[in-house]
């Protein structure tokens, strides 16, 4: 089962255990991490799932599809790695992952 590490804005972490073929949004809901909200439930119909994928891994998670760049434009403060967390797939190449969650979700 590949972890997976939430960071805070205020730093706090968060080392989860992610099911292969669960989201980032769904691992941060299930393990109540603050600081994602989820509104659209993992639909890609809001930005309130935002994160930053740490530079170790921003080529496995893989860049963002035309419709996930279209609501990033939306959220707070987005960064070359910027990603909505309900678009990324937890599979074993993502195991150790590290995202870190913004000072607040548009």
């Amino acid at each position: 089962m590949p972890k997976l590490t939430f960071v805070a804005f205020d730093g706090a972490r968060f080392d989860v255990d992610v099911a292969t073929g669960s989201t980032v949004m769904e691992a941060a809901i299930r393990n109540s991490v603050p600081g994602i909200l989820a509104e659209c439930g993992g639909a890609c119909a809001c930005a309130t799932c935002h994160v930053y994928v740490d530079d170790a891994f921003s080529d496995k998670a893989g860049r963002p599809d035309p419709m996930e760049e279209d609501m990033l434009d939306f959220a707070y403060d987005t960064r070359p790695t910027s990603r909505l967390s309900c678009q990324i797939k937890m599979t074993d190449a993502l195991d150790g992952l590290v995202v870190h969650i913004p000072e607040k979700q548009s």
